[in-house]
């Protein structure tokens, strides 16, 4: 007589290498592992978005700069390159969600990792914020009757930022449905999304050069603003700084994606290069094609002027519908990293009410609640557009200067372990080749990374009046950068307190602090 096992019994499916690698850190798979090699580049290159944030901010990078700004760009490219080679090497040995707060962890100590983790999720959470704004600079361009507050579509007005507010909540309405779906859904939006944005600007680019009406040596004059030369490059770099963020997100899904320790190095520094490329073509094309450099519309319009101008108005909204698209996924990208952020933290249990912010639905693979949280967050940030309109650059100001302090915690810690000679190339990745490793560069590289950092961090965060209160008697908005950061400095150290108390001193911490 043989006895058969139930039939509802089965064995455990064996352990893949994916699997290996983010079990052997002490987590268990639960976000599906469904994204390949363009979804994991889809995830860095749609936060980036270069057709969002160039469009959202050519506005105000040529209103202080005047064309010389566009040398702002390769400056800040070489910058942020650094920084992504160090988060490439990083992306290989810690392929797990929460980048930034991982990394920081185990380069530094928990607590250090925590605010590190902290700062950039509350940064996210306002960058989301930002990226939704950006509807605001081509919806109304292409349809007036997207105009549904008032007359006046420029995000400057106090009609266009009441309006901007209300076209950003619809988006994060959307957005933050699909980040609830499936990551399956998700990741493809990304994928079409990303794809229909590089043919967008690649179009944008090809149009914009044969409509050319000068030279690029107008790249090498000044605006008439009486700045000077540093000024008008220290102000004029905030777009650059504004658009080539986020291509750490490629490393923040890595728990989602196949051979994370091989694909994730690659995906960071490709979508940054893509990014970095395509948009200084664009901004380019862009001073090269506009039809006056003088009668003040391209510090007030931006591209969507160049382009409606200078290709037509049948050309140029079919354009600008592109960038829409390229913003609606922007949004998405940006929540998406955000939530994988929050769910790492929260399954640490770092975070207050961790145990509802770590829970993975098994159907889905996502974290809801993480997604209900930053776009309810968002969409709040977004009514303050109805305060006043400098609300709008102090937004994107801010979560620029949040994402780069995040940045240099990484980046400072990784400099300090590289010095004591406690970071090294060893291992593979799971095809068995050597992992991704800056070999004797590493140091100058890094340290490249770190001072650049740094100093973009306070020059975003400099308190100009110029910049964030040129209409005057706003002085909250003038400073408002700094004490968003403060605020969240003190918020977090409050926590901590309390969360020291309230826990057992036995209590272990969740996540180890030596560099394994």
């Amino acid at each position: 007589m043989t006895t058969t096992a139930p039939s509802d019994v089965r064995p455990d499916p064996p352990e893949s290498p994916d699997d290996r690698s983010l079990t052997e850190f002490g987590y268990r798979q639960e976000l599906h592992r469904s994204l390949g090699r363009y979804a994991s580049f889809a995830a860095g290159f749609s936060f980036i978005s270069v057709l969002t944030t160039v469009f959202q901010f050519f506005a105000f990078g040529y209103a202080f700069g005047g064309p010389v700004f566009f040398w702002t760009w390769p400056a800040v490219l070489i910058g942020q390159l650094a920084v992504a080679a160090c988060f490439a090497e990083l992306a290989a040995r810690y392929p797990i969600s929460g980048a930034i707060y991982q990394w920081s962890s185990r380069l530094s100590n928990l607590s250090f990792g925590w605010f590190a983790g902290w700062i950039m999720v509350i940064g996210q959470i306002v960058v989301v914020a930002a990226a939704a704004l950006a509807l605001q600079m081509v919806l109304p361009a292409i349809w007036s009757g997207f105009q549904l507050i008032g007359d006046d579509p420029a995000p400057t007005s106090p009609d266009g930022a009441a309006n901007a507010a209300v076209l950003g909540v619809v988006l994060l309405v959307l957005t933050t449905l699909v980040n609830i779906l499936d990551n399956r859904v998700m990741s493809a939006v990304n994928r079409i999304g990303v794809t229909a944005e590089i043919i967008g600007a690649v179009l944008i680019i090809v149009l914009l050069f044969t409509h050319s009406e000068r030279s690029p040596g107008i790249t090498f004059r000044t605006g008439e603003g009486g700045t000077g030369l540093l000024g008008a490059l220290m102000m004029g770099s905030f777009m650059a700084a504004y658009v080539m963020i986020g291509f750490d997100s490629a490393g923040e899904m890595s728990e989602e994606t196949h051979n994370p320790r091989r694909t994730a190095p690659r995906t960071i520094l490709t979508a940054l290069g893509a990014a970095g490329l395509l948009g200084g073509l664009i901004v380019l094309g862009g001073l090269l094609a506009a039809p006056s450099l003088t009668n003040g519309r391209l510090g007030v319009d931006g591209l969507s002027y160049v382009l409606t101008s200078s290709l037509g108005d049948g050309v140029g909204r079919a354009l600008l519908a592109d960038v829409v698209v390229a913003v609606a996924v922007a949004t998405l990208a940006i929540q998406t990293a955000a939530c994988r952020m929050l769910f790492s933290m929260a399954r640490d249990n770092q975070l207050p009410f961790s145990g509802r912010l770590a829970k993975v639905d098994p159907r889905t693979g996502m974290p809801s609640a993480p997604a209900l949280v930053v776009g309810v967050l968002a969409a709040a940030l977004l009514l303050l557009n109805f305060a006043s309109p400098d609300a709008f650059l102090a937004i994107g100001t801010t979560c620029i200067v949040m994402l780069y302090l995040a940045y240099a915690m990484v980046t400072g810690p990784l400099l300090v372990r590289r010095l004591r000679g406690q970071f090294t190339a060893d291992g593979t990745d799971e095809t068995g080749a050597p992992l991704f490793s800056l070999g004797r560069w590493g140091i100058p590289v890094n340290a490249l990374a770190l001072v650049y950092g740094l100093f973009m961090t306070v020059n975003l965060a400099w308190p100009r009046a110029a910049v964030y209160d040129p209409a005057g008697g706003h002085w909250y908005f003038q400073w408002f950068t700094v004490l968003f950061l403060a605020v969240t400095l003190v918020a977090g150290v409050g926590y901590r307190a309390y969360r020291a108390r309230a826990t057992a001193p036995e209590s272990p911490e969740v996540v180890p602090a030596s560099y394994a």
